[in-house]
């Protein structure tokens, strides 16, 4: 009998995209037994409790006192609280892989450049010539077009697409079905409503909603 080692591999945040991160493990390991999944950590729920793909294994201070081998998936769309979790997670035991669905389509995969803890859901396309950072979601549906680079921290909610020449800074949010035309850039820290579409580049620190998108303030 062939021996199948699994790696073990939690969810950092046991909500509603933590579970869905939680069916998307299982979606893997259909395909390709790679991931024993262990459970949650999750500082808003108790420890021990649990939701219905596992149980809370505690907090921050529970994973950085774990004492063996074990990947973690950040599943935290917000980009500024994404960051705060992945800097305060110290323990060297503690790897970040890249979550890739098995549907995602890659034009080229020789020419993906990605560094760790990148999430992409289902049913993506990534064209040729991408450099993806870290701690990256693409949460389905998501077009990215040549030549685009995309920083670090950046959320982009299902139905994004990006065309090409597009270069992306860090800690930036993509609201359902936004679009950013070719040869733009987004800096950081910026929030693009659902269905914006941007034309061109835009500033640090905003907001923008419409088509084509402009600055809001409130």
């Amino acid at each position: 009998m062939e021996i199948i080692n699994m790696k073990d591999i939690a969810i950092f945040g046991a909500g509603g995209f933590g579970r869905e991160i939680a069916c998307l493990i299982n979606t893997i390991n259909q395909r390709t037994k790679v991931w024993n999944f262990v459970g949650f950590f999750d500082d808003g729920m108790e420890s021990r409790s649990t939701n219905s793909y596992g149980t809370i294994l505690g907090g921050i201070d529970a994973l950085n006192s774990w004492d063996k081998d074990i990947s973690i998936v950040i599943a935290i769309g917000n980009p500024k609280t994404l960051k705060l979790v992945a800097e305060r997670i110290k323990n060297k035991f503690i790897s970040f892989p890249n979550l890739i669905s098995p549907d995602v389509t890659f034009l080229d995969k020789s020419r993906m450049f990605f560094g760790k803890g990148n999430i992409i859901c289902t049913n993506c396309i990534l064209s040729t010539n991408i450099h993806l950072g870290d701690f990256n979601i693409l949460n389905g549906a998501i077009t990215v077009g040549h030549d685009v680079a995309i920083g670090n921290f950046n959320t982009l909610m299902s139905g994004v697409r990006i065309s090409g020449n597009v270069m992306i800074g860090d800690e930036n949010f993509f609201g359902v079905s936004a679009v950013v035309l070719q040869s733009n850039t987004i800096g950081n820290h910026t929030v693009i409503g659902a269905n914006s579409v941007i034309i061109r580049k835009t500033k640090d620190n905003s907001t923008y909603i419409g088509n084509p998108a402009v600055i809001i303030k409130y």
